[in-house]
């Protein structure tokens, strides 16, 4: 299977796949995606949930506002663990306990 995955394990005569990076010769610390999208996805995952959130007060067709729901307390609940786990690795390298 060509593209971004490549078989690299035949051992016991399974089939094993492992995302490779486009560039082969990049580092494994580089990013895949630009900084913007990188940095403004936890702002993403908030608004997806509060906007989320609020439809679920307004939709009142089928099961749609207990998935609207569960779906806005997701992506809040996502957005704050990215948010505060980036914060918490730039204080940890900021100090230089890079671990």
């Amino acid at each position: 299977m060509p593209g971004f995955f490549a078989p690299f394990d035949w051992t016991r005569g399974r089939r094993q796949w492992k995302m490779v990076c486009p560039g082969a010769n990049k580092k494994p610390e580089q990013m895949w995606v630009s900084k913007p999208i990188y940095e403004g996805l936890p702002y993403f995952y908030l608004i997806v949930g509060v906007v989320t959130l609020a439809a679920s007060m307004y939709v009142n067709h089928w099961y749609w506002p207990t998935i609207s729901f569960v779906t806005g307390m997701f992506c809040l609940v996502a957005g704050l663990v990215v948010l505060l786990k980036r914060r918490d690795a730039r204080m940890k390298v900021k100090r230089g306990q890079k671990s």
